[in-house]
């Protein structure tokens, strides 16, 4: 088992950043890919953003690519998700989540998720 706590989240205005941590416990976490997906209100839970256990290979999607960066620190079990730019639409609620095996946008491939938090960006 893998327990994962997001922290970070907050009311930010458009242009802004801010800097989303995932506290995992549990399990080895450094065997596990880790992803980063948000949903808003009236939408599916989409996937924003995954990286290797190992930490060398990272994924976007394409809405947020040059504006996230994804990162993990395996000694400290914590990932991290750096938000910069960020516009109206990344309004959501954000969930780290774990998986074993390698990467997959897919949130049904993924075995462990937080409880989620709230980045609302305002115009």
């Amino acid at each position: 088992q893998v327990q994962l706590a997001e922290s970070g989240g907050g009311l930010v205005q458009s242009g802004g950043s801010l800097r989303l941590s995932c506290a995992a416990s549990g399990r080895t976490f450094t065997s596990t890919t880790m992803g980063w997906f948000r949903q808003a209100p009236g939408k599916e839970r989409e996937f924003v953003a995954a990286i290797s256990w190992s930490g060398v290979n990272t994924y976007y999607a394409e809405s947020v690519k040059g504006r996230f960066t994804i990162s993990r620190d395996n000694a400290k079990n914590t990932g991290y998700l750096q938000m910069n730019s960020l516009k109206p639409d990344d309004t959501a609620v954000y969930y780290c989540a774990a998986k074993t095996g390698g990467y997959s946008s897919g949130s049904s491939r993924y075995n462990y998720w937080g409880q989620g938090t709230q980045v609302a960006v305002s115009s």
